[in-house]
Formats: C-alpha cells, structure tokens, sequence
C-alpha cells in the first residue's frame, strides 16, 4: 500500500524554489560542420506582469486550496509567513509544472516507467492570465483533462472525508463466512461495508441475501471472485485503511500526469495492475477483455507506442533469458522436450517456437515498437483467464479475446475481412496483416480508478510501484526543502 510519504508535499517556500520545477534534458541539436553553423537565437524572455493586490490574495487562496485538490499534499496548512508577490508567482509556476506534467525529474523514472510528461513551461499561459485577469480559470486548466483523472479527483475528496470521519474499524480474523451466518462478525462487516457502499444497511446480525449482494459488490470493486464469501483475502481488501487508500489515488493521480495532454480518440488502454485490455473511441469503451500481464519480478512496463501490424501465426523467438532459465533446464531433465513442443534450436543457442497450436503467442501477434520487446499476443493457455488474479506472463500481455480484437482493427480494410483472416488462420502461414490504421496503445498501470458512476475501485500494488513513487516523491520534496532554506 502507499506510504504516507506520498503525502508529503513541499511547503509554499519550497515550492517557490527553482528546483521544485520539473527537470527536463535539453533539446538535442543536429551537429554540421562549424562553417555551415549558424547562431542560436536564445528563446524570448516571458516577462510576467506584476500582481495586482488582489490577484496576490486570489493566487494565495488558490495555492492553498488547489495543492490538496489535486492530491499534491494531504490537508492544507496555515503558512506562518506570508509570501511575497514574486514568491507567489514563483509558487504558482512550480504549481502548475507538478499538476501539469508531475513531480519527478527524468532522473527519478525507472527504465520500466516507460511514459514521461511532455516538457511544459506554464510561464507564458501564467502571464496571459495576469494579463487578462483569469487566474482562476488558468488553475482549472492545468489537470489532465480526462475523466479518469477526474473520477479520483472526486474519489480523493470523498476518501479524505472518510478517513476525517475516523475511517473504518478492522475486521477480525476467522474462519470464512458468507450467507446464513450470524454475529458480531456480521454486525462488524455490515458496519465496514456501508462507509464504502451507502446500500447497505447497518441493521441486524444476520448474513442475509442483501449483505451477499454487497459483499459480491465490494468483491468486485476489489478485483476479488464475487463469490460472496468473506474469505482471507477479501478481509484484507476490506481492513486496508481509508488513509492508505487515499494515498493510493493520490500516486495514480501522479500517474495520470505522465500522459499528454491530447490521448488519440481511437485508442488502446492495458490496465497492468488490473489485466484489463480495453479499447477506447473518445473515453467511451467499446470492446474490454481480460489480459494476463507480467508477474512482479517480469514486469510488463509503462509505455505508449502505436500497434502498426498483426502477424498471423506468429513464430515465438525465445528471448535468451527464458530459454537459459527456463526451457534449456527442461530439456536436459527431459530430452526431446523441444521437439515435442515445436522449438527448433538456431545458432546453437537460440531458441524459436514454429506457428501453430502450441505456440506460446498463439495465432495472433500485435506489434509495436518499444525499447522492452513486449507485445499483445495470443496464447494457447486459456486456463489463466478465469482467474482474478492474472499476473503471471514475462512482461508481454496476453489475450483473452484476439480474433476479436484483430478483427476491429483491421475492420474496414477489404484485404482483411474477417473470412480472410480466419482462412488465413487455418492455412498455418505465418503473414504480416498491416493496419491502414495504425491504433495508439498505452500500458499503464492503475491501483486506484472510478467506475461511471463515480464509484472508486482498487487493485494490490503487485509491483510495488505506488510505494516507490511514493519514495521518490518524499526524496524530491525533501532536497527541494533543504535548497530552499
């Protein structure tokens, strides 16, 4: 779960440094002989005008409101030292890089956080609207404008309530139990269930069919089997804190920073934490299927790239690493394991699995390009998609509908209707089907997302990646106090 080191935020004067500001590489210059060079001009210099007396008490106001709004601080605290007018501004801008584009350097990412915001500079944008008088709606565009990020927003706010209000009592361990049961255990769990779910009723001891319900909603919210018992590892969904959970939406809030400001409308999302594949137009969903995503320790990355092509039947070059850890063990324990199962030996090292049944890609394969080697594939296992727990690939995503898949993004293309590829399919030839359309694929990973209707859900933190986020945030925020004293 995510420390409280997420909360932690720079106060105002650590704000107004110049290191609090986003560090990003400067941009890379084509090299030509020094008698073809010709002088740089250096970038205008954005010159913002002076604060009026009222702007400095609505920039102030803003400040305080919109850093714990926006999940950058835990509750807002009274500044014993009034800012000046050039310290606001400075505040302001700082401000507006941390909501804009996120709070870490580009040294701060791990190789596997394969997004990373945009360069943003808001001083232009900031100085027109003290120009023009319209602070207030220069804040409001700032966050990501997508509904996602909106939904936690709502979620931070009515989770702080919760956790203000005393947050939820623990629920005690014991033997599972589901409908029929009665006690103290059940009055507890109806008490747990209705802070989250306000359908729930807090009267009687009795686990009856309306407790069931709530409990296979609760379930679902949790990403658990909506079996309706209240087993192991729904208690410990359900004895996870309100304040961790706050700090849990606010790192995927962080995350939702890391992508650019304009998503393409026809788009492919891969929830990692959740092995969910879901196909967008706009932010309505139009097809979803379950995935299997990389188990901790073959962590499928972060990362946005463009799905340019299918191969159909698709050959499985081994990576190295899986065939020296993996599949060489089991043929020197079980000589002819190979042949049985369709790889063939190159090079004498390398490994490569012929197309067909027991092909670990299965007959599909979306490519794109990224620096991981990763891809969305078939597989001939199906087993794993009945699981709620699916996080168990080397780091590509499997999935459970491909034909499906394929067919909606190849559909209009007369060269691949779906009779072809499914001859295609049958006649075993490995081929490479070309998207007219290129589709634009994100892997992201999210811990904490709104249904709908505003309803927050949560998944485990496989990876760990909230709590090192968290980690990074609090170091950063602690080298941008020391710099400002």
């Amino acid at each position: 779960m995510v420390r409280s080191a997420l909360a932690i935020a720079a106060m105002p004067m650590a704000m107004a440094s110049p290191v609090f500001a986003q560090v990003t590489p400067p941009p890379v210059m084509p090299t030509v002989p020094s008698a073809m060079q010709t002088p740089m001009l250096a970038p205008p210099v954005i010159t913002v005008p002076p604060l009026s007396d009222k702007q400095a008490t609505q920039l102030d106001k803003l400040l305080n409101g919109d850093i714990v709004a926006q999940g950058l601080k835990s509750a807002s605290t009274a500044s014993t030292t009034a800012l000046s007018k050039d310290e606001l501004v400075r505040a302001a801008l700082d401000h507006a890089r941390a909501v804009h584009a996120g709070r870490l350097s580009e040294a701060d990412f791990q190789r596997d956080w394969g997004l990373r915001p945009p360069a943003y500079d808001p001083t232009a944008a900031f100085a027109d609207a003290v120009r023009l008088d319209r602070i207030a709606a220069w804040f409001a565009s700032l966050p990501p404008p997508y509904a996602g990020y909106d939904g936690l927003r709502k979620g931070l706010q009515n989770y702080r309530a919760i956790a203000a209000a005393g947050g939820w009592s623990s629920l005690a361990a014991g033997p599972d139990f589901t409908i029929g049961a009665s006690g103290s255990r059940v009055v507890a769990l109806r008490k747990r269930l209705a802070v989250e779910d306000k359908a729930v009723s807090t009267d009687g001891d009795t686990f009856d069919a309306g407790l069931l319900d709530a409990v296979r909603r609760a379930q679902r919210r949790y990403g658990l089997n909506p079996s309706g018992i209240v087993s192991t590892q729904t208690l410990g969904a359900l004895n996870v804190s309100a304040i961790d959970r706050v700090h849990q939406i606010m790192a995927n809030m962080e995350r939702w920073r890391w992508l650019p400001q304009d998503l393409p409308r026809d788009r492919i999302q891969v929830n990692i934490a959740a092995a969910v594949l879901t196909v967008f137009d706009g932010d309505v969903p139009v097809q979803s299927m379950r995935a299997v995503t990389g188990r901790p320790g073959d962590e499928t990355p972060m990362l946005s790239s463009t799905i340019h092509s299918i191969v159909i039947n698709p050959p499985w070059n081994v990576p190295t690493s899986i065939a020296t850890k993996e599949l060489w063990p089991k043929e020197r324990a079980n000589p002819g394991y190979f042949k049985r199962n369709g790889f063939k030996v190159i090079g004498g090292t390398r490994l490569q699995q012929q197309a067909g049944d027991q092909s670990a890609l299965g007959r599909f394969k979306f490519d794109f390009p990224n620096d991981y080697s990763v891809y969305l594939h078939d597989t001939p296992s199906r087993a794993k998609f009945a699981s709620f727990s699916r996080l168990s690939s080397h780091g590509c995503v499997r999935l459970e509908k491909p034909a499906e898949l394929a067919d909606l993004l190849l559909k209009g293309d007369p060269a691949w209707t779906p009779e072809m590829v499914d001859a295609a399919v049958a006649k075993g030839n490995t081929v490479r089907a070309q998207l007219v359309k290129p589709v634009s694929v994100y892997l992201l990973y999210w811990t904490a997302f709104a249904s709908s209707n505003g309803q927050m859900n949560f998944r485990a933190d496989p990876y760990d990646w909230d709590g090192i986020l968290a980690s990074k945030i609090e170091a950063r925020t602690a080298r941008q106090t020391i710099a400002a004293r």
